[in-house]
């Protein structure tokens, strides 16, 4: 079965409240959803979500990648044969890795749906389930410790607490927020590049001192310092996790020969899609590396293709994937978050559709 055509939109989705991280505020996020059509009707979605900051790739240059240079790779392909997709995606162009991961999404989505099976059963999955974060927002010290209790009620029992944007503030601010869940959740940091290697090691070891149980550290310094990041790792007692380091198969093979980190967090966007991430958590099972999967502030339809490789991929053991619980009000259904619970069906492909009467535009 070929590849007939693709088709784009683009549309902006409203959060619930301020996204607020080191790197940046977002109040809304734009999304690019890719459409495959098969000959035979059957169609696969993809999405992908600019992030400047991290990825570099902006709303139409996301868009006019895939329309100019890799669709017309694909036209008249084979769907089932999803690796050389693959390799016809990530050659069309350097860089680019959102608007490759929207498009093998979509072909990953659409050969599934050819065969009829769930995304995680063609990546080996043994569960439909998988236990979520909630992210806390850079904010004034109260804030964060009101958006963490509220969190809390809502059934969260994971809390990642960004960092990052006042380092000096960070330790009481991360202590504070201890002290007002006490033992009701595991707290995890994330600094997104914010800290300096001393500021780092010093700000850990505070909190280390202070007995906060921190599971771990990610992103303390920027993303090309992996010396930084070995030496931090070396003098704390604390995990340490790469994020904004880890793009490529390359770059972990970096981290992981360097020993430079305890964890790799392995985005869809960073990676150019899923067929790179599972190499990625492959590599770091082989140096007894453990993963995390997350993404950036993205809709449903990106999202769960990380969702499918969490569950199939058996290196990935932490996630973080509570981006859409921050938009306000989802195109698509078929996924459904339940406290900190995610769960999956049974349904072809990614398992979602767009909702009744939400056309794209």
């Amino acid at each position: 079965m070929y590849i007939r055509k693709l088709d784009i939109f683009v549309e902006k989705l409203p959060l619930v409240k301020p996204f607020k991280t080191a790197l940046r505020t977002a109040k809304e996020i734009d999304n690019i959803f890719v459409v495959i059509h098969l000959e035979n009707g059957i169609t696969g979605i993809g999405a992908a979500a600019p992030t400047v900051a991290i990825t570099g790739d902006s709303t139409a240059g996301i868009a006019s990648v895939i329309e100019q240079v890799i669709a017309p790779q694909l036209i008249g392909q084979k769907i089932t044969q999803f690796h050389a997709l693959s390799k016809r995606i990530q050659q069309s162009c350097a860089g680019n890795t959102s608007a490759k991961a929207a498009v093998e999404i979509a072909v990953y989505d659409a050969a599934c749906r050819y065969w009829d099976i769930p995304l995680y059963e063609l990546l080996g999955g043994q569960t439909n389930e998988l236990r979520n974060d909630m992210t806390v927002s850079v904010a004034d010290k109260e804030d964060m410790v009101n958006d963490a209790l509220k969190a809390i009620q809502d059934g969260f029992s994971i809390l990642k607490v960004k960092a990052g944007k006042d380092w000096e503030k960070d330790a009481e601010r991360i202590s504070a927020i201890r002290r007002a869940v006490g033992d009701q959740a595991v707290i995890r940091v994330d600094a997104n590049q914010g800290w300096s290697v001393s500021q780092a090691i010093r700000i850990i070891r505070e909190l280390e001192d202070r007995q906060l149980n921190v599971e771990l550290i990610e992103q303390p310094v920027k993303a090309y310092n992996i010396a930084g990041l070995k030496e931090i790792k070396q003098h704390v007692q604390t995990p340490i996790m790469a994020d904004e380091s880890l793009f490529s198969p390359i770059d972990a093979m970096k981290l992981l020969s360097e020993q430079a980190v305890d964890y790799l967090n392995i985005k869809l966007m960073k990676t150019g899609g899923i067929r790179r991430a599972v190499q990625i958590a492959d590599m770091a099972e082989a140096a007894e590396v453990e993963c995390m999967i997350g993404s950036m502030m993205e809709s449903i339809v990106s999202v769960s293709a990380a969702i499918h490789l969490a569950v199939a991929h058996p290196n990935i053991t932490k996630i973080d994937l509570d981006a859409p619980l921050w938009i306000k009000q989802e195109s698509f259904e078929g996924i459904a978050y339940e406290r900190d619970t995610i769960h999956l069906g049974n349904e072809p492909g990614l398992g979602i559709k767009r909702k009744e009467n939400v056309p794209f535009k």
